[in-house]
């Protein structure tokens, strides 16, 4: 008999004890006698047979207690990006606290993608950024198992979301410095690798951006207008979210005489790369640039000065999606939870008031 063929009931016959017997000698050993137990155990050493599988056990049970987390971004991104460490680190309190597993699977790498989410041995996804990832929502669909994506990035509303309402959090954060005094404002953006870097006009904004960058824009805008201040008086310069785009665009808003006073950066990590530019030149923040995060990241509490910022409620979040997919509880279409603006030492009336 061929070693991978090896099925229980050969071990069963093998040792003269029932299927049920062979069986509770891996599952449920303290119920077997000793010496019925070490015969099974030796014949099935013998034979070649590792034990019953785990996952078509788990599978008939309907249940393995784990949650998939899956982005379209490499495995990096989940330890290295302040914004996913902070969410993975709320929902592993979340999954402690219940005792679920979590399996984090990686969606970079298109020709794996199928294959890395149909093999997952969870009970439901949560998906992080779902901005693109289009192909991500579709194969997660095809395994029928509950899903719930994190970030409202995308318009389509058949898409279970638990996100944060962008617009009314990026209003908050613009009409923060406005009311400090600061009319001289730009915006540093965000978006993919292939969103736009550089210099972004309203018309790019209204004809090319959508998403969580668009619906920031618009926060800012709708705040700016409260004031009565034109869009077309705060430039915009689109980042990577890394640190050579961050600094080109510091170094383009700040060539000319009329520099900004305030700055609203769409993320803390952009903030944070901006904050050490402005150092690196001798720019204090915030006596000579005022400069407002997104997202509330650990991160944005210990810099120096500590970084004023809108901040997610990661808890919240994480609690609202892990209990969506253990209690199959997923909402229909998108649920926005409250931001808080957290006000630091990184934000004050502009010099010249």
């Amino acid at each position: 008999m061929e070693k991978g063929s090896v099925k229980l009931g050969d071990v069963a016959k093998a040792a003269g004890v029932s299927k049920g017997t062979a069986s509770n000698v891996f599952s449920r050993p303290e119920i077997v006698r000793e010496e019925v137990r070490e015969r099974v155990l030796r014949i099935a050493r013998d034979l070649g047979y590792g034990g019953p599988d785990l996952k078509g056990r788990l599978l008939r049970a309907g249940r393995v207690n784990a949650i998939g987390v899956a982005a379209i971004e490499p495995l990096t991104y989940f330890f290295e990006d302040p914004w996913a460490r902070s969410m993975m680190t709320a929902i592993g309190e979340v999954c402690d606290a219940s005792g679920t597993g979590i399996a984090v699977v990686s969606a970079a790498n298109e020709e794996r993608l199928s294959w890395n989410i149909n093999s997952a041995l969870v009970d439901g996804f949560i998906l992080l950024c779902v901005d693109g990832g289009e192909r991500l929502v579709e194969l997660t669909r095809q395994r029928q198992l509950p899903f719930i994506a994190l970030a409202l990035g995308t318009e389509d509303e058949t898409i279970p979301t638990i996100g944060i309402d962008d617009v009314s959090g990026a209003a908050a954060a613009a009409r923060h410095l406005l009311e400090l005094g600061h009319r001289n404002i730009a915006i540093l953006s965000i978006g993919h690798v292939d969103g736009p870097i550089g210099p972004i006009t309203t018309e790019q904004v209204d004809a090319e951006m959508e998403g969580l960058p668009r619906d920031r824009i618009c926060g800012y805008w709708q705040a700016l207008e409260e004031f009565s201040i034109p869009r077309e008086n705060v430039p915009i310069q689109g980042t990577g979210q890394d640190k050579a785009s961050t600094i080109m665009a510091m170094e383009a808003l700040f060539s000319n005489a009329d520099r900004p006073t305030g700055i609203l950066a769409m993320s803390d990590k952009v903030a944070l790369f901006a904050m050490q530019w402005l150092a690196g030149k001798g720019l204090k923040v915030p006596n000579d640039v005022s400069i407002i995060g997104f997202d509330g990241v650990p991160e944005s509490a210990t810099s120096l000065p500590p970084l004023t910022t809108v901040a997610q409620p990661f808890a919240a979040i994480a609690r609202r999606a892990v209990n969506a997919i253990l209690q199959n509880t997923v909402p229909i279409g998108q649920e926005a939870l409250e931001l808080c603006l957290v006000v630091r030492d990184s934000t004050a009336p502009p010099r010249s008031r």
